[in-house]
């Protein structure tokens, strides 16, 4: 069976949130084997090694190799519990792989000819994500990394569901097997852009003409003889 990472893990018999608390604290991160028709097993792993693997996206949908001991067991990553806030992986469940049973895996979509898709290039749409990655059903050995989507003929207001994806021989989609054939990517019109409102103009101020200063001034004068004659 191929494996493409491989990873020193270690038994540990401490257990509890203590154990956790002093294991992290000494540079180890706890972990859990299951699966495989055998008992569930508790392990503990370098952290600094595990953080540097965890930046590979292929590691989260390719066969492990985790080496306890004289022995190697062949696993898949299942879960993964990281700290809200700091760099830190705080837990991880592996499970155990058996060549001749199939596995359920989350694996990426790679989507391809994005900018030259016709719905895009000509038709001046915008590409929508609808989905990143998609669940597998297969052996161990026909699982792949990734599942690639080519958007070349996708056309503006098309779609491409879970049944267009091309799959590797050996390689099921149970979301299919259950009737669900759902859309993974779109392409669609562009949204008009919002036109910024137009400030209304502020009310010019009046303005005094020279005939109206001349008539303003001779009012006050006019008034004068009246006054006097009185």
């Amino acid at each position: 069976m191929k494996t493409s990472f491989e990873l020193v893990a270690e038994f540990r018999d401490d257990q509890g949130k203590g154990a956790s608390r002093r294991l992290r604290r000494s540079g180890k991160v706890p972990a859990i084997l299951y699966g495989g028709h055998q008992d569930a097993s508790s392990l503990a792993l370098d952290h600094a090694r595990l953080v540097l693997m965890l930046d590979n996206e292929r590691f989260y949908s390719t066969i492990l190799s985790l080496n306890l001991g004289d022995k190697k067991q062949a696993a898949v990553l299942k879960d993964l519990q990281r700290h809200p806030y700091k760099n830190q992986v705080l837990h991880i469940d592996f499970q155990r792989v058996l060549e001749d049973e199939k596995i359920r895996m989350r694996i990426p979509l790679h989507f391809i000819n994005e900018a030259i898709a016709v719905g895009v290039k000509t038709q001046g749409g915008v590409v929508s994500h609808l989905r990143n990655d998609i669940e597998v059903l297969c052996l161990p050995k026909d699982l792949p990394e990734f599942v690639e989507v080519d958007l070349l003929e996708l056309g503006l207001g098309q779609l491409i569901h879970l049944s267009e994806l091309k799959l590797p021989e050996g390689v099921e989609l149970p979301e299919l097997i259950h009737g669900n054939d759902l859309p993974v990517v779109s392409i669609h019109a562009q949204r008009a852009e919002e036109v910024a409102p137009v400030a209304e103009a502020a009310p010019v101020a009046e303005v005094a003409t020279p005939a109206a200063g001349a008539a303003a001034a001779a009012a006050p004068a006019a008034a004068e003889p009246a006054k006097a004659k009185k």
